[in-house]
Order: C-alpha cells, then sequence, then structure tokens
C-alpha cells in the first residue's frame, strides 16, 4: 500500500490543480456514455421479438417448421440481456464519473497526507514504466506523472 501512495498522491494532486480540465473531461466521458444507442436497440429488438412470436404462433397452428424463428427469438433474447448489461455498466460508469467530478469540485487544496479510503474510491490502478507512471482513476481519467 506505500508503493501506491506514493504513485497516487502526485496523480490525485495533479487533478485537483488541473481541476477545471479534469471536469470537462468528465463531462465529456459521461456525455459519450449517455449517447450509447442501447436504448434504440432495445426498442428495435422488443419490436421483433413482437413479429417474431406472431410468426411463430401462426407457424405453429399450421403445423409448419418453426425452428428458423425459434431459434431467431433465442438470440434475440440473448442480444437483448447482453444490451441491458451494458446498459446497467453504463449506469455504474456514470456513477464513478459523477463520484470523482463531486470530490474534484468539493476539494479546496492538494492532499499532503496518504488517504486510503480515498484512494480505493477514486484510483482503478497504477501502472509503472521506466520514466513515468499512470495512475488510472476509476472514473476512465488517466494521470501521466513523470518523476
Amino acid at each position: 500500500m506505500l508503493l501506491v501512495c506514493h504513485f497516487s498522491l502526485p496523480a490525485i494532486n495533479q487533478a485537483l490543480c488541473e481541476k477545471d480540465t479534469f471536469l470537462i473531461t468528465l463531462r465529456d466521458n459521461i456525455a459519450t456514455v449517455l449517447n450509447r444507442e442501447n436504448n434504440q436497440a432495445l426498442v428495435d429488438i422488443d419490436k421483433r421479438l413482437e413479429e417474431l412470436q406472431i410468426e411463430l404462433l401462426k407457424l405453429a397452428t399450421s403445423n409448419a417448421d418453426y425452428d428458423k424463428v425459434g431459434d431467431e427469438i433465442f438470440r434475440l433474447r440473448d442480444e437483448k440481456q447482453k444490451i441491458q448489461l451494458d446498459c446497467t455498466n453504463k449506469d455504474e460508469q456514470i456513477q464513478r464519473m459523477e463520484d470523482m467530478s463531486t470530490f474534484l469540485k468539493n476539494q479546496p487544496t492538494q492532499i499532503t497526507e496518504f488517504n486510503e479510503q480515498l484512494v480505493r474510491r477514486l484510483v482503478e490502478k497504477v501502472t509503472i514504466y521506466e520514466d513515468k507512471f499512470a495512475v488510472e482513476f476509476k472514473s476512465g481519467v488517466t494521470v501521466n506523472v513523470i518523476e
């Protein structure tokens, strides 16, 4: 944890010093996440599922082969489930970005002492290179610190 302290404090302080730039980046990241086309895809899948279910009923009542329609229904249900999971992940990502934004707005000065709880809340991972290290925040923002 001492190593994380050494690498994360300068990155957190850099984020604080460049708070306006970070907030713009966070807003852009939130907008990108929100503009994904998942909602329209769900509407399209639901419409197609309704059409297929009607077709399936017609085929079943006429004793026709309905395997192809049934397979497409299962495929669309799987696709819908994946999109709904993606929407859940999107909501979690937006919440992390909003948490980072709130932290930056409310933090008036640099941090001088290591706070494990704060680091665990903000930092996703630290990557060490030969000439620098990169701190990736849970909000998706990465800060490169050159030693």
